[in-house]
């Protein structure tokens, strides 16, 4: 069961509440590149990317967005650190989301200034605390970087956007430990009804950070929290969405494509099931059905275990073998199997 939590926009996309979970990505161009930071956000929409953020390093960045808004079709979020000049340019150019920590802009007068044009334009803010931005105070407080500190942190920073009478608040507490990490997210849920942004922050490399993100992000969402997430990796963002959307499927949190089972080959394979099982994943990764798809090497055991399966294929020798639901359908050659298959995947 999901944690009910509040609901805000992002524009259109809403994050939080009946929602579906959201996943983002930010570009790793220069803002002010507008060209090319417009080509890699049409990219990550054509994956799925549901929410883009982009770094606002200056006033030249800032007025940079309200020339890819017009190019792109999903919610812009931009990324402030510490000028709140910088916050309220960009909204003024037509962002659809702050991340900012009130706490590191300065003096009450200027947070108030950001949150009456967030207001007018009826703009969130995310707060994103890591373990590396808590404060001195929570660290000697609390013995250190722990799930209380870290929760305090963000709880500090709500308090300043709620007193102002602001509630358009999403809130991140990000580690690069998965226990770390874990723990918070489970900390402040109890605490808040804010819609959660998930992530393992700074995970590393496509394969590690993989990995990693999830298996953390995996452990907050199987606990029913979470709103929306982002997966991050140092790589090509597009990876990131790629892996957040696998992420939720496998999770059965998002039902828009295939779902592939496969067997992990023994002594019994007689058929080439390594390269048969990715040729299938590339042939059905656009088909948007959801459906669940075996791939099993095994003809005399393939059907009746991948029987919760709504279609597959069981290998043989030089031959195989097309199930629904564990019933065999058809038996075909094996360099047919695959284009019989989709045939099959086609009627459904």
């Amino acid at each position: 069961m999901r944690n009910n939590t509040r609901k805000i926009y992002y524009g259109d996309v809403g994050v939080g509440g009946d929602a579906p979970i959201t996943v983002q990505s930010m570009t790793n161009t220069d803002t002010r590149d507008i060209k090319k930071t417009v080509e890699q956000i049409k990219s990550l929409e054509e994956i799925g990317c549901d929410i883009i953020r982009v770094a606002v390093l200056d006033m030249d960045a800032a007025k940079a967005i309200k020339h890819i808004k017009k190019e792109i079709q999903i919610p812009l979020i931009a990324d402030i650190h510490f000028d709140y000049r910088l916050a309220i340019e960009s909204v003024k150019n037509g962002v659809d989301g702050l991340r900012i920590n009130p706490g590191n802009i300065g003096s009450r007068d200027r947070v108030e200034k950001v949150v009456k044009i967030c207001k007018e334009y009826g703009v969130p803010i995310r707060i994103g605390v890591n373990s590396g931005s808590i404060s001195k105070e929570y660290l000697q407080k609390y013995g250190g970087v722990n799930e209380d500190s870290m929760v305090e942190s963000a709880l500090e920073h709500v308090r300043i956007l709620e007193d102002m009478d602001f509630h358009d608040i999403v809130i991140s507490l990000k580690a690069t430990d998965i226990h770390l990490t874990v723990n918070s997210y489970k900390k402040i849920s109890e605490l808040v009804d804010y819609p959660l942004h998930l992530g393992i922050t700074e995970s590393g490399t496509e394969w590690r950070g993989t990995i990693k993100s999830s298996i953390g992000v995996g452990a907050i969402l199987l606990m029913g929290i979470g709103d929306t997430m982002r997966i991050s990796l140092t790589g090509d963002p597009i990876e990131e969405v790629k892996v957040g959307k696998q992420i939720l499927r496998s999770l059965g949190l998002l039902k828009d494509k295939i779902e592939i089972i496969s067997c992990p080959t023994c002594g019994r394979t007689q058929i080439d099931l390594i390269n048969l099982a990715k040729e299938v994943e590339r042939r059905v990764e656009n088909i948007n059905k959801p459906i669940k798809l075996a791939i099993m090497g095994c003809a005399v055991n393939g059907p009746g275990e991948a029987r919760e399966a709504d279609l597959g294929i069981a290998g043989g020798i030089g031959s195989g073998l097309i199930f629904k639901k564990g019933k065999i359908v058809k038996k075909v050659r094996e360099e047919d199997l695959i284009d019989e298959l989709i045939s099959e995947i086609n009627k459904l």
